[in-house]
């Protein structure tokens, strides 16, 4: 009545508007509370909704096969960044070792790793037989026994996998219409009145043990099923309120089993393997679904809010973990795209002479090796990301193809050059006037060495027969020489003598008259000249005496080395053989390789070494040493390849 009299009460217009202004602000500030506590909740039931669906998505899966839970056990490795023949290796490993429905996420990711690597060569073999062969691809082929290999192994895991599918599947439906008649069963025990409740409790337990042993079911009916049994179920503990003491105890276990779990839910969030504990949580909403039956009515909605609630925090502490991958996945696709962009700088770059481009390829591929060892990549740009590297790299090959089209014309042409000069040999092969063949055969021999590179696939045929044609002129010429030279035979002769009282020969004891002795045996030796092609071993024999009178001697091993190879030198010289000269030049620079090379590999590893321990090192000690021996023997070479230029 009061309110009614004030309604009645004459205001001005001013207070009027300002009470109305007042009451229209105070309705919105209202309003959007509301609106902020409804989109809340509404957020929140999402991710509520969000989480409890993954949970039983996944639930449904594992209870259809229960195999698939083993993928939690097996390693999800970075397939992004492992080489073909790596992922062949583990793809060989899972295929033979774990079961087919467990390992199917890994196959998957290992395939499209392993299919985009090789369709990235694949593209590459293609666009290098394009530009060998004027742009066609008519008639290319390319054969990959790792793609062979790949290629067995799939088909076996699909094998598996179908005959796996087909024998689950036909359990799957028979089990599925076990326990749809299972339910029936229940619907018509609670729509029955004429047990009693004694044995509607015991129809109900076997009820729960048939359906407990019923099997798995598919996938996509698990929910609706189990759904329906739950409500059944309780459909039939709130019917049964006549014997209310045999209900309430079995409420209260089922209540004591659901409030365990929700301890052991909590526990969960406390563990520091967050995969680990949503794992072990699917398994517990499983057994909340599964084996424990209904709780009273009034605790129903509260026990499942409270367990809910757990699962939504720990759903957002995985999709936390889940950010933190997406984040890494970011930071890989940034490196890819810094890969992309060094590749196309390197494409841009000018570079001359095959050195050059020898040079560029090793970058090339070491930028390869990083993009493939970069990790995964957010997957809604995965194909974009492998799209710009295969365009970058093509780009690459077309400027490197660019310049070895020419390199091949020059190749050619000095392949043209070279069978010239193999003609000209083997029309002279068999000529009988030495003197005036034999400077020619030479002069063939220096205009060869002038002439460049050739085609790969030529070279060695190509040289073999120059090689034939000039050893069969010069075999020859020696062969002459040596049946016409009667000085040769006589001297010969001579060493023959000289070699049987030279074994004989004693030291005094005396270093400098014993060193000054042996040179002047030495030099008698060489005063006898040339002997004949074919009896030229007479010369290992004699130094075979000299290295036991070094050794006697303990002349140092460098001047033994340099006086037995002077020796061989002018015996070289004497006899014009020209051909043994290059042959031991060759020889001599090979070895300077071959002892450079095993010093700088020593002199890495030592630094390697030393880089990792702590104090002296015996190992160490006994490298350096190997090391100094490895000078010595290199200045050792050094000096006979001197010698042999001045020569």
């Amino acid at each position: 009545m009061l309110e009614e009299q004030n309604d009645n009460l004459p205001q001005a217009d001013g207070q009027k508007e300002t009470e109305v202004s007042t009451t229209n602000a105070e309705n919105t500030v209202i309003v959007e509370e509301i609106l902020e506590e409804t989109t809340a909740a509404v957020a929140k039931e999402s991710s509520n909704d969000k989480a409890m669906e993954e949970i039983e998505n996944s639930n449904a899966e594992e209870s259809e096969d229960d195999s698939v839970s083993d993928k939690h056990t097996i390693a999800m490795l970075e397939y992004d960044s492992m080489t073909m023949e790596a992922l062949v290796e583990e793809l060989e490993k899972l295929v033979v070792n774990e079961k087919v429905m467990a390992i199917k996420e890994h196959v998957e990711e290992i395939r499209k790793s392993f299919m985009a690597q090789y369709h990235n060569a694949l593209d590459e073999k293609r666009e290098e037989f394009a530009e060998q062969n004027e742009g066609e691809t008519t008639g290319f082929e390319y054969h990959s026994p790792l793609k062979n290999k790949f290629d067995q192994l799939f088909d076996e895991y699909r094998s598996k996998k179908n005959k796996h599918f087909n024998q689950l599947q036909n359990n799957l439906k028979n089990n599925f219409e076990v326990r749809n008649q299972i339910i029936e069963d229940l619907k018509n025990l609670i729509d029955s009145n004429d047990d009693s409740i004694g044995d509607m409790f015991k129809k109900m337990n076997e009820i729960k043990d048939r359906w407990n042993n019923a099997g798995a079911i598919p996938k996509d009916k698990y929910n609706i099923v189990w759904n329906n049994y739950h409500f059944h179920v309780e459909r039939f503990y709130d019917l049964i309120h006549l014997d209310k003491e045999a209900r309430d105890q079995d409420f209260k276990n089922n209540l004591e089993q659901k409030q365990q779990i929700i301890l052991r839910a909590k526990d969960l969030l406390a563990e520091p393997d967050v995969l680990k504990a949503f794992r072990e949580l699917q398994l517990l909403h499983r057994v909340w679904k599964e084996e424990i039956g209904p709780v009273d009515r009034e605790q129903r909605e509260v026990v499942w809010n409270e367990f809910s609630e757990i699962t939504k925090q720990m759903h957002d502490k995985r999709e936390a973990l889940n950010e933190k991958a997406r984040e890494k996945e970011n930071e890989n696709l940034a490196k890819k795209h810094e890969i992309i962009a060094q590749i196309n700088a390197l494409s841009s770059e000018e570079v001359s002479g095959h050195k050059g481009w020898q040079n560029q390829m090793n970058k090339m591929e070491a930028l390869r090796e990083s993009f493939f060892k970069a990790g995964k990549v957010p997957t809604e740009v995965n194909e974009e990301t492998w799209a710009q590297f295969k365009n970058a790299v093509r780009d690459f090959n077309k400027a490197k193809n660019a310049f070895y089209k020419d390199i091949k014309h020059d190749q050619q042409t000095n392949l043209d050059k070279k069978n010239a000069l193999v003609e000209k040999a083997k029309s002279l092969k068999d000529s009988d006037d030495f003197k005036a063949t034999t400077p020619i055969m030479k002069q063939i021999q220096e205009d060869w060495k002038k002439i460049g590179h050739v085609p790969r696939k030529y070279s060695d045929a190509v040289w073999k027969e120059f090689k034939g044609a000039c050893n069969a002129y010069f075999d020859r010429l020696n062969q002459v020489r040596n049946e016409e030279n009667k000085e040769e035979v006589e001297a010969f002769e001579n060493k023959k003598n000289f070699l049987e009282e030279f074994k004989s020969f004693d030291l005094v004891g005396d270093h400098k008259t014993d060193l000054d002795a042996i040179k002047a045996s030495i030099e008698q030796w060489k005063s006898f000249g040339r002997v004949p092609f074919s009896k030229r071993h007479i010369e290992g024999k004699f130094n075979k005496i000299l290295d036991v009178l070094f050794e006697k001697l303990s002349l140092s091993k460098k001047d033994t080395e340099l006086m037995k190879f002077d020796n061989r030198l002018e015996h070289l010289s004497e006899n014009e053989d020209s051909r043994a000269l290059e042959k031991e030049a060759f020889f001599l620079r090979k070895k300077i390789d071959e002892v450079q090379g095993e010093i700088f590999q020593l002199e890495n590893n030592i630094q390697f070494i030393t880089s990792s321990s702590k104090g002296e090192n015996p190992f160490i000690k006994e490298v350096n040493k190997t090391i100094d021996r490895h000078k010595e023997d290199l200045k050792l070479w050094k000096e006979k390849l001197s010698r042999l230029n001045q020569l």
